[in-house]
């Protein structure tokens, strides 16, 4: 197994709020997205301390045979402590006020990919058929999409296509999504900020996926993304089988 990540600030941000991680287990790989906001300095902070407490409690309590309702709990326990401590700081200094992060949070082992999500940062499965999203979005945009308001070209390209509906740190508690899935022998799972899933199609990451792989995947992926637009900060990161 592999993990390889690469972020990048785009083309219009003035500062990278996206932060990143990812590594091996004993017997598997984790990698963590995150991507913040409320302002330069807020969005920075949430991001780094979401990552620092996934990061933590990944390596003091994931053990090698782990049960998957354990990694479960993991994952979970691990969202909302970095929800308290980001809400925590933010209220307790007014230049803070209001930041969060969104959350992608991946682990996977012995034939199963586990993932926590809030916001709108994606996990992607990326196998010898296709590409399939894992996660959906809790954004303004996908409940109208799911409702039937809009089209899924309307989404795509829809103004209000920033506005999530989770994040953590923002609220006092968290509410986040777990998902667990089957991973196949030759199968990568992709976790991604939106300045990845904004400027690049599901279609054109499994073309990519044909021609690279590893860090020279990562590479290129950014580098779609930026000549798409660039227009936020790019975060990939990649487990590969």
């Amino acid at each position: 197994m592999k993990t390889v990540s690469k972020t990048d600030i785009g083309l219009v941000r003035s500062s990278n709020q996206d932060a990143c991680g990812c590594g091996l287990l004993p017997d598997g790989a984790w990698m963590v997205v995150c991507d913040g906001m409320g302002g330069a300095n807020g969005g920075n902070v949430a991001s780094e301390i979401a990552l620092s407490c996934m990061e933590d409690q990944i390596s003091s309590e994931y053990e090698e045979g782990i049960a998957s309702d354990s990694i479960r709990n993991l994952l979970t326990a691990a969202a909302y402590t970095a929800n308290t401590r980001i809400y925590d700081r933010a209220q307790n200094d007014p230049e803070l006020s209001g930041m969060g992060t969104t959350l992608v949070a991946v682990i996977v082992t012995r034939g199963k990919v586990h993932i926590v999500h809030a916001g709108d940062s994606r996990a992607y499965q990326i196998s010898a058929s296709g590409v399939r999203q894992l996660t959906m979005d809790h954004s303004m945009v996908q409940e109208m999409l799911n409702r039937g308001d809009i089209t899924e070209e309307e989404a795509q390209y829809h103004p209000h296509k920033n506005i999530i509906t989770r994040a953590l740190g923002v609220q006092e508690m968290i509410d986040t999504d777990y998902t667990e899935l089957p991973f196949g022998k030759e199968d990568t799972i992709l976790a991604c900020s939106d300045g990845l899933s904004n400027y690049i199609h599901a279609e054109q990451i499994y073309q990519y996926a044909q021609a690279y792989q590893g860090q020279e995947l990562a590479d290129a992926l950014v580098q779609a993304a930026l000549a798409g637009g660039g227009g936020d900060n790019i975060t990939v990161a990649l487990i590969e089988n």
